[in-house]
């Protein structure tokens, strides 16, 4: 279920993403934010832009940790995790050759058929709560 923009600037950059890779981009924002919202630890989600991207933060409760989603250079798109924490590094060892991983920022994609939401859930889930 796709859900209403609450900022037009994030909405902008969305509608501004080519067409291969808005689906997926699309498809990682329903995901963090039905994630989100099946936690009641995470409480309120702001999308706001970071760096130009699309964010996802917990302001309310500072639950969680961004999680930032873009086209990526070597990808059609990709989910970014602050790379100063564990979660890429717990990701690849709970699901090992899994993905297209670049280093300890992002998990790569090359088309929305990709998205996993039970592995990528696993992975939005524990950056949602990474301070609790």
């Amino acid at each position: 279920m796709t859900r209403p923009f609450a900022d037009t600037q994030v909405e902008g950059v969305f509608d501004a993403f080519d067409d291969t890779a808005r689906p997926g981009l699309m498809g990682l924002r329903d995901l963090i934010l039905d994630t989100a919202a099946s936690d009641n630890r995470v409480g309120e989600v702001t999308e706001a832009l970071r760096w130009g991207q699309p964010a996802y933060l917990t302001p309310v409760t500072k639950s969680g940790t961004t999680l930032r989603i873009a086209p990526h250079k070597s990808a059609s798109f990709a989910l970014y995790v602050h790379c100063q924490t564990t979660l890429m590094s717990d990701y690849t060892a709970e699901f090992p050759g899994r993905d297209r991983i670049d280093g300890k920022r992002a998990v790569l994609f090359g088309d929305p058929s990709e998205i996993d939401p039970m592995r990528h859930g696993w992975l939005i889930s524990r950056a949602l709560t990474y301070h609790l």
